[in-house]
């Protein structure tokens, strides 16, 4: 599907289940958060982009580019009133960063996050011994966290199709709702959402990043993650 097949579906669904929009807070103002933000604002969802210094002149650029409903609040007012809790924030932040935030039972934190540290040989590894996903569950426990595109880069969640065919996005958690509503986010990105467990399988996801990296820039070819789907009997 062209980019401009996929807009038209995404604005046909957008008029014809407006009532479905969603406050979606996004914590950060970096690549993954400029580029999931517009995405979302894309499917009809209001985006507001939590910062430290929300009238900073690269916020309020990225909140103009992100367009319909857009705004930028502190971190604790923007996820006031928030469905979904984008932690597009540095990996060896996720604990302070969400404890941060304030109360954020019941909300659907998203955690695109990676934490690294560089092994004697050059090569990355793992950062800590169980993951960023388990480490935000266990800093909101009343939240419901959801492991999403930490397996990719951000280019490619703004245009699948230059991966050359399907991009899988794994998720990981362990609130069966939170992933089906993170999921029609994902699929609404053109991308493919595959459940793959619960959130202690997030320290898993994360190590493929090390894999994706390792191939992205090392000798070897360059690969985006297709987890193809078994045909039902």
């Amino acid at each position: 599907m062209t980019n401009i097949g996929r807009l038209f579906i995404i604005a046909f669904l957008f008029s014809a289940f407006s009532a479905a929009a969603e406050r979606i807070a996004v914590i950060g103002t970096g690549e993954v958060a400029g580029a999931l933000g517009p995405e979302f604002a894309l499917q009809g969802h209001e985006v507001v982009y939590g910062s430290r210094d929300p009238s900073r002149e690269s916020v309020q650029t990225l909140v103009e580019r992100t367009g319909r409903n857009a705004s930028a609040a502190t971190l604790v007012d923007a996820v006031v009133g928030a469905k979904f809790v984008v932690l597009a924030v540095p990996g060896g932040l996720v604990e302070s960063i969400t404890r941060s935030l304030g109360d954020l039972t019941g909300k659907i934190i998203i955690d695109p996050t990676n934490h690294f540290a560089t092994s004697e040989d050059g090569l990355p590894e793992m950062a800590v011994a169980t993951s960023n996903g388990e480490i935000i569950q266990a800093a909101a426990p009343d939240a419901f966290v959801v492991k999403a595109f930490n397996t990719l880069n951000w280019s490619t969640m703004v245009d699948p199709e230059s991966a050359g065919g399907p991009v899988s996005i794994p998720l990981v958690g362990d609130n069966a709702d939170a992933k089906a509503a993170v999921a029609t986010l994902v699929e609404g990105m053109g991308l493919e959402a595959i459940d793959v467990g619960p959130i202690r399988y997030a320290r898993h996801i994360e190590g493929m990043l090390i894999v994706w990296i390792n191939a992205r820039f090392g000798p070897a070819e360059s690969f985006e993650y297709h987890l193809r789907k078994l045909p039902s009997n």
